[in-house]
Parts: C-alpha cells; sequence; structure tokens
C-alpha cells in the first residue's frame, strides 16, 4: 500500500467512524423516545419528547453533511497519478504534504503530517491544476510545489 492509499484509508475509515456515532446517536435517541412515550404523560412527557426531536433533526443534519463528505472522498481514485493537480493529488509544497480532498484534520502517517484540504480553500484553490515548480504566494507565503504523489 501506498503512503498516498494509507491516507485515503485513514481519512475514509475517520469519515465512516462519524457516520457510525451519528446513527448510533439517532437510533438511541429514537429508542429512548419510544420508552419515554410508554410511560410518561403530560406537559413535561411533551417538552421532552419535543427536545429528543431537536436533538434528532441536528443529528440528521450532520449526517447528511458527513455522508456528502463520504461521497467526495468515494469519488477519489487513490491509486491515480496525475502530472497536474487534481482532487485526490497528495501535493509536497514547502517541504508540507497536502492531500487535496476535504477539510479534514491533520494527521500523521508513518512520521509524516499530512493536511487534507478542500479545493475551495484559498491554498487548495491556488493548487489545483498546477503542476510540479509552480509557484505562488498567499498572505505573504511564498509556496513552491515540489511533488504530486
Amino acid at each position: 500500500m501506498t503512503f498516498k492509499q494509507k491516507i485515503y484509508k485513514y481519512y475514509s475509515q475517520l469519515v465512516q467512524d462519524r457516520i457510525d456515532v451519528f446513527r448510533d446517536m439517532i437510533t438511541a435517541l429514537t429508542e429512548d423516545s419510544k420508552n419515554d412515550a410508554k410511560g410518561s404523560a403530560g406537559d413535561k412527557h411533551e417538552t421532552a419528547l419535543s427536545m429528543m426531536h431537536i436533538e434528532q433533526e441536528k443529528l440528521n443534519t450532520k449526517l447528511r453533511e458527513v455522508l456528502s463528505q463520504k461521497a467526495v472522498l468515494d469519488k477519489i481514485d487513490s491509486t491515480k497519478v496525475a502530472e497536474i493537480i487534481i482532487i485526490g493529488s497528495l501535493v509536497k509544497a514547502n517541504g508540507i504534504y497536502l492531500y487535496l480532498s476535504l477539510a479534514l484534520p491533520k494527521i500523521n502517517i508513518e512520521g509524516i503530517n499530512v493536511i487534507a484540504l478542500s479545493p475551495q480553500s484559498p491554498l487548495g484553490a491556488h493548487l489545483m491544476g498546477n503542476k510540479v515548480g509552480f509557484t505562488f504566494e498567499i498572505n505573504t507565503t511564498k509556496y513552491l510545489i515540489e511533488e504530486i504523489l
């Protein structure tokens, strides 16, 4: 497995774990509301059910966001190496490894820090479509694309 494939696998698992957590939380809330409905009556019961419903809506919104992230990752071919930077490219610029995919947490694979960034981010937008040797500047920091993996 290549370095880039390990990064892809890690981020895919991270997103899948988030999906699983949100689904478990939604299921638990659904069960709680069913159990609460059996033994309660009155205003307190209605308020509790309403609060559970609001929380469930929030969790469903977050779940949809994470599912859309998974859909983006699922479109990436981690074995593909392109000469120009595309979604799924691992780019070394200024000694920093940048993974063009989604805005996800920084990770460490094989002792190397990797930053996942969205192609819509300022840095991601400058990288997209460019080649090794391209230089550009963002906020007084000059970047040089050293390698595309």
